[in-house]
């Protein structure tokens, strides 16, 4: 029962996203787990757009802050930033992963622990100008999901 519980748990982003009518599929979402008194984390994720669209951000209830960021080399210092916006190209896959581009989550309002999953909704403008919204659920884990991994 278990099991089929969480078969249906993991089905869930997939049949918001067919409802939602944004053009985009997102494969291996994942929220990093915290330790005690840790106040930010990181979501990742790959994003496909169907059509041109331009990420505006995220939200979630989890956090206070949700920023998109970038993780960027400079001789030999990593630095992050925050971007205000980021780019899909149709059919072009957009990785947010640790050490690129990736959603900074801070202000957290709970621990987030392995095996659970926060609510997360993407904000997308297309090419006409319209604002589109993606609700999803990310799962919370130590380490990028197997299919993600390199």
């Amino acid at each position: 029962m278990k099991k089929l519980l969480a078969s249906l748990l993991l089905a869930v982003p997939v049949a918001v996203l067919a409802e939602s009518g944004v053009p985009v599929k997102v494969e291996g979402a994942w929220a990093r787990t915290i330790v005690p008194g840790q106040q930010s984390s990181g979501a990742y994720m790959t994003l496909t757009g169907s059509e041109p669209l331009t990420l505006l951000g995220a939200e979630t209830p989890a956090a206070g802050i949700v920023e998109i960021h970038q993780m960027k080399m400079e001789g030999d210092i990593m630095k992050m930033r925050a971007a205000d916006t980021l780019p899909l190209a149709a059919g072009q896959p957009l990785q947010l992963a640790p050490g690129g581009y990736h959603f900074m989550l801070m202000d957290l309002k709970n621990p987030f622990k392995a095996g659970s999953q926060i609510p997360f909704t993407l904000r997308f403008r297309d090419a006409k100008g319209k604002l589109r919204t993606l609700p999803l659920r990310v799962p919370v884990q130590a380490a990028p999901p197997r299919e993600s991994r390199q």
